[in-house]
């Protein structure tokens, strides 16, 4: 997935600015392997040392991720289930059983959707997963939009302060493994929020 070097991207942020940004992150959220998140990183980068501006890039991410996965989704609602089925014929799967796990993704898709912003492959094939899935689509605009939302604000924030101690080689190694550190405490939460809230159904309380 490495289509651009790190000095092609920083000098693609600085020609174009916000719009590189932009447009980076919403091809990669629409399903193709762009790397979104090292543009987004590089836009923080200059936010911080004073060559684009933090809140421009902010707001370019979030719209570039919303505007992506809307894209994906909508791809995959209209004409994704059908070379779904084509696919599971390669491996010999049938369509039953691709429903089955359809179902499956349906059951948990908020989760799936919010979570797979902090992983690459899950980041660029969550929308279209979940218009194949034809999850609602209220449901997917909250969890898009507050995924894309958190994940922006971590990545360009990060970038931002961190690109003033790093050079930018060293911050691209730094995001990545936020991305990681990122998803295992936000799972951490849901699964300590789902424990609690099932202590207190018990009749159990922590007072």
């Amino acid at each position: 997935m490495e289509f651009f070097s790190l000095e092609q991207i920083k000098e693609l942020a600085l020609d174009y600015g916000y719009w590189a940004v932009f447009a980076g992150i919403a091809i990669e959220n629409t399903g193709i392997p762009l790397p979104g998140e090292t543009i987004t990183g590089v836009g923080g980068f200059l936010a911080g040392s004073g060559e684009l501006n933090y809140w421009l890039v902010l707001l370019s991410a979030i719209c570039g991720a919303v505007v992506g996965d809307n894209c994906g989704y909508w791809l995959g609602r209209i004409g994704g289930w059908s070379l779904f089925i084509k696919m599971g014929r390669i491996f010999r799967l049938k369509e039953t059983d691709l429903a089955i796990a359809k179902a499956k993704f349906n059951e948990n898709s908020g989760k799936a959707v919010f979570l797979g912003r902090f992983v690459t492959l899950l980041r660029i094939f969550a929308g279209p997963i979940a218009g194949i899935a034809e999850m609602p689509y209220g449901k997917f605009l909250f969890y898009n939009f507050t995924g894309a939302t958190v994940w922006a604000f971590a990545i360009v924030t990060l970038s931002y302060f961190v690109g003033k101690i790093l050079p930018l080689s060293e911050l691209v190694g730094v995001i990545t493994k936020f991305g990681f550190v990122s998803l295992i405490v936000v799972i951490a939460i849901i699964v300590g929020s789902v424990l609690l809230k099932s202590y207190q159904n018990r009749g159990f309380s922590l007072k």
